[in-house]
């Protein structure tokens, strides 16, 4: 069964979102677990939660079995958890407990005799993997699990894809509704808000991250927090920002300048941006090394005489969370395939000019790539 979720105010375009197929991954998930070298998965990790169930809530435990699902949650979100899972078509038992010892309970009991249970290793903590090891499971042996759930969350389905599309409209509109800003002289802070509340009015959760924008000498920090600085003629301004809708995510990036930039090193660095931005996205193709997608992009600011400059990879996976796999890296081992939505976002950061940095979010495709965020990338605002 499929999923198509919520968006806040979405009306009509909520509606022409496919569903998702969420109670599809759960059997998915359990055909990878022998390779992973157990027999059943305690999932911890909220976000593969979601993942594999539709529950939205702050707190839940899963174990997949090798015929059943067992969810466990506290009392704040016994009903809602009833009514995600229901929603999302995933036959799983919920169970509620009031106190961890309960919930404990309920847990050791499906676990039961299972010989290997999985651990998600990034998701346990030291003290939560001594107290399974002691207290919840001595019989039972502890296997460290990476990258299992993580693994099928890569590919998108259509319902997904719909959904980190509609983020990236969101963030296109705000951008559109709130680039004249920039003439009146506003300040890094209130350019920010007045993006987040566009995203919201257009039907967003909220943003997916914290908008950045960086003026001037600021620019040259790739991940400056906006201040009360005024944003002035001639300057660069680095503008990174995206909206979440149903859960999803979208991550854009634009460099404005009011009027003509002040210096030829800012217009160069613009243009040399834009050229390695606009190679990378084209050197996505399903098949392609994700490595090969940054070397793309590092080759064109190098040649330009800026490689040093370039402090950052030139892009991740989007999804559930706005930094997930896989990376576009210079030391990445993954090679990309249809149906990954990954970032292309190279940059330039010069300390006395400010920064450049141009970034889309695509979905990879056989013969190339989608572009989900579509804003313009002209330079100047008059």
């Amino acid at each position: 069964m499929t999923v198509g979720g919520t968006t806040p105010g979405g009306g009509d375009t909520a509606a022409a979102m496919r569903p998702m197929s969420v109670s599809e991954r759960a059997p998915r998930l359990r055909a990878r677990l022998d390779g992973a070298g157990c027999d059943a998965l305690l999932v911890t990790n909220l976000v593969n939660i979601r993942y594999l169930t539709g529950f939205t809530g702050s707190a839940a435990m899963l174990v997949v079995l090798p015929d059943d699902l067992v969810f466990v949650t506290d009392g704040r979100y016994g009903e809602r958890a009833t009514e995600e899972l229901r929603r999302a078509g995933v036959p799983a038992g919920v169970y509620v407990g009031a106190a961890m010892a309960e919930q404990k309970a309920t847990i050791t009991g499906a676990v039961g005799t299972v010989a290997r249970l999985g651990l998600e290793a990034e998701a346990v903590t030291w003290a939560q993997h001594r107290r399974f090891a002691a207290d919840w499971f001595p019989a039972t042996e502890l296997v460290p699990t990476d990258d299992v759930v993580e693994a099928l969350r890569r590919v998108k389905d259509d319902g997904e894809i719909d959904r980190l599309a509609e983020a990236a409209r969101i963030a296109d509109v705000a951008l559109a509704a709130n680039r004249s800003l920039l003439a009146d002289g506003v300040s890094e802070s209130e350019f920010a808000l007045a993006l987040d509340v566009a995203m919201r009015r257009e039907g967003a959760d909220g943003p997916s991250f914290d908008t950045i924008v960086a003026s001037g000498p600021n620019g040259a920090m790739p991940h400056h927090t906006p201040t009360d600085r005024r944003i002035g003629p001639g300057e660069l301004v680095v503008v990174d920002f995206g909206a979440q809708v149903d859960g999803y995510c979208s991550d854009m990036t634009r460099t404005l300048c009011v009027g003509p930039p002040a210096s030829d090193t800012a217009s160069r660095m613009a243009e040399v941006v834009a050229e390695s931005q606009r190679a990378g996205v084209d050197a996505v193709v399903d098949g392609a090394p994700a490595k090969a997608v940054d070397e793309t992009c590092r080759e064109v600011i190098a040649e330009a005489g800026w490689a040093d400059a370039f402090l950052h990879s030139t892009g991740h996976g989007v999804g559930l969370e706005i930094h997930e796999a896989p990376r576009v890296a210079s030391t990445s081992t993954d090679t990309l395939e249809s149906g990954y939505v990954v970032t292309v976002e190279p940059g330039v950061y010069l300390a006395g000019h400010g920064g450049v940095r141009i970034e889309d979010t695509v979905v990879v495709t056989a013969d190339g790539c989608r572009i989900l965020t579509n804003a313009p990338k002209e330079l100047v605002v008059s």
